[in-house]
């Protein structure tokens, strides 16, 4: 599988979020699975990828050109993809991954999830989101998406690709087994059903 994870490129305050990072880099590259991120050696990206690369993985970086040659080719990657934003960044993940991870992050972290959560809940895609939650990190969120349910404007039956594990090696067990389920029809197929 190619595995995209979703990660922040500073260091974080909590040691935990590195260790999880680098126990997942491991598990991806020892499974056999090829890596794909934001393209960065800083923070939770460097972890991630460098511990997948200590252990023979394949690590493709998509880093946008607006960055310095410098911080481009500083990058320990196995194959390096320049895109020309942001956006397209996030495009290429999507496209070219068949599960996702987001590790803890920021709000550049929350937007990719988020967009990979849409595009399952339309029907545009169907690639399991996995969510590492890492001391409880992920908890707030799920608040929040349980806060909408309560008040009409999401409804949980929709994030059946979304899986929250604490442990790396449970999350990866989980989307490398998923398997779509068509009983669970997404929005945008009932929305063409009915016009």
């Amino acid at each position: 599988m190619k595995i995209a994870v979703f990660c922040g490129a500073t260091t974080p305050h909590n040691p935990q979020f590195a260790l999880a990072a680098r126990q997942l880099g491991e598990l991806i590259a020892s499974n056999g699975h090829s890596l794909l991120y934001g393209g960065s050696n800083l923070g939770l990206m460097g972890e991630v990828s460098g511990a997948a690369l200590k252990n023979g993985g394949q690590v493709i970086g998509v880093i946008p050109n607006f960055f310095s040659e410098e911080i481009i080719q500083s990058q320990p990657v196995t194959q390096l993809v320049r895109v020309a934003s942001m956006a397209e960044r996030k495009e290429y993940l999507i496209a070219q991954s068949d599960a996702f991870i987001a590790l803890p992050g920021g709000i550049g972290t929350l937007d990719e999830t988020l967009e990979v959560m849409v595009a399952n809940q339309l029907g545009l895609s169907q690639k399991p989101m996995g969510l590492l939650n890492t001391n409880n990190y992920y908890q707030n969120l799920i608040a929040m998406f349980q806060h909408m349910e309560k008040e009409g404007f999401y409804n949980l039956a929709n994030a059946h690709y979304l899986f929250l594990e604490k442990e790396p090696e449970l999350l990866l067990q989980r989307l490398t087994n998923f398997k779509p389920n068509p009983d669970k029809g997404p929005v945008a197929k009932r929305l063409r059903s009915k016009a």
